[in-house]
């Protein structure tokens, strides 16, 4: 489909991947709803766009990659990237702000940049809907169930305490925040997880994604206590 107030781009990946595994492509638009529909009437299919190869029918862009052997992911199915991807991007970013500053700045100073990175990170991706965030964390939080204006509370919470931890500003406030969050956190998932044996999902990449609730959403709470313990010790000593 090619009309003025929208592109197929599903039209866009097959003819893509059909020029990658060096096919030429007659690329036949529908440029309007009528020959859309005219169009799927006459093959029996409900949608576009639709490949053959020769006079054989492939089908939708999903049919094509698995035509070709390629993997499709599946909404439904839990997967750790969106989190592994946070983290690593939090790691390339503590390491790059390290090289920036290399002359001035101990090397432990990175670990500090990636959990307070990482921090920010997640409560972005919570931020950016923060009813359905609350909604999954009310699942599993102890202390949201108890009282939930704290489903929404915790997000800014969690990014108000990254900043400071980034600033290295206002150290009697980013600790306690950090300690307190990551300390409900961390037994929540413990009692949910490892005591109760819920299969749950986890919020702490928003509210629409599919992370099982476990090792990683532990280990997200167990940063943040530990940097903040860190922390004290430090402003202690």
């Amino acid at each position: 489909m090619v009309m003025p107030e929208h592109v197929c781009p599903f039209g866009l990946k097959a003819r893509h991947l059909l020029l990658s595994k060096g096919y030429a492509v007659d690329d036949r638009w529908l440029k309007t709803r009528e020959e859309t529909d005219a169009f799927k009437a006459s093959r029996h299919v409900d949608t576009t766009p639709q490949t053959f190869i020769g006079d054989e029918r492939v089908g939708t862009y999903d049919d094509l990659r698995r035509f070709f052997g390629k993997r499709l992911s599946d909404p439904n199915v839990a997967s750790y990237r969106p989190v592994i991807a946070v983290f690593l991007c939090a790691l390339l970013m503590a390491i790059a702000a390290l090289v920036a500053l290399r002359e001035a700045t101990p090397a432990w100073q990175a670990i500090r940049w990636f959990v307070a990175f990482s921090m920010c990170i997640l409560a972005l991706l919570k931020l950016q809907d923060v009813e359905s965030f609350s909604t999954m964390f009310l699942n599993y939080d102890l202390l949201a169930r108890r009282w939930v204006p704290y489903a929404y509370i915790y997000p800014f919470a969690e990014f108000l305490a990254g900043l400071l931890m980034i600033s290295g500003r206002l150290s009697v406030v980013a600790i306690p925040v950090a300690l307190f969050i990551g300390s409900i956190g961390a037994v929540s998932v413990i009692k949910a997880v490892y005591v109760d044996r819920r299969e749950l999902k986890c919020a702490c990449v928003g509210g629409s994604s599919n992370v099982p609730l476990g090792f990683v959403s532990l280990t997200e709470n167990l940063m943040m206590v530990t940097m903040a313990v860190w922390m004290a010790v430090e402003h202690v000593i």
